[in-house]
């Protein structure tokens, strides 16, 4: 019941999300006056391509195009650093995604509703970028309290998670559920939120190589992991 419930929450704001864009897309196709930025195209085969991918600092998941002094800035919202333990029992901290393009999930073992679909997807993303060191993923369980590292280590052999590429971690609760809401804007539509409180959500965040979130994507959707694969792609363009 939980798990229906958030599902259509966030179906919910991606619908709205996504006729936003399309409303901000068409304004700024007909105001010649405005400042340089502009909304995502929406994924269809009508949209233009773009060529950079945005910015993302806000619960809003609102995408920003800025200049680099205003997204190099120290000020700029960025992933904090970290430190979890991986299905290995080995510490994972941000150091270990230094200067990579990475996304990141939230996920549980006993989950029998979206993580599997998840799961499965984010396994996609690794097949295409099994060999790029530059690309890795990073899932955090919000049941740490069962998700320890026996359970992490059978949930990546039955998913074939690769070691150094792949990392599932476990930690404090209240440290998951800090940065996974204050930092990536995990859960946002579900209101007021106390420490005893439950944690899900189908997002996908891709971060870049300086920690800041540059995309979205429903993790349960096909076309929203064939644009995550690209995106990626684009963005180890920017970085070349």
């Amino acid at each position: 019941m939980i798990e229906q419930t958030h599902r259509r929450r966030a179906t919910s704001r991606w619908a709205l999300s996504t006729l936003s864009v399309s409303v901000c897309l068409l304004a700024t196709a007909c105001d010649s006056s405005n400042d340089g930025r502009v909304a995502e195209p929406a994924y269809t085969a009508a949209a233009e391509p773009y060529t950079t991918l945005p910015f993302y600092d806000d619960a809003d998941f609102t995408p920003k195009w800025l200049p680099r002094s205003v997204v190099d800035a120290p000020a700029f919202h960025r992933i904090p650093p970290f430190r979890f333990t991986n299905q290995n029992g080995e510490e994972v901290t941000e150091k270990a995604y230094d200067g990579k393009i990475y996304v990141v999930d939230f996920f549980f073992t006993t989950c029998g509703g979206i993580c599997p679909v998840m799961t499965r997807n984010l396994g996609k993303v690794q097949k295409e970028y099994f060999d790029d060191d530059d690309v890795r993923l990073l899932s955090h369980t919000v049941t740490p309290q069962i998700d320890r590292v026996p359970m992490l280590k059978s949930f990546a052999e039955q998913y074939g998670v690769k070691d150094g590429k792949w990392n599932l971690v476990t930690g404090a609760r209240r440290e998951i559920y800090d940065i996974a809401r204050r930092f990536y804007f995990a859960d946002e539509d579900l209101g007021e939120k106390d420490e005893n409180d439950f944690l899900h959500t189908e997002n996908f965040i891709l971060v870049d190589k300086e920690r800041r979130i540059r995309g979205v994507y429903n993790g349960t959707r096909v076309m929203d992991i064939k644009r995550l694969i690209e995106d990626i792609a684009l963005l180890k363009k920017e970085c070349e």
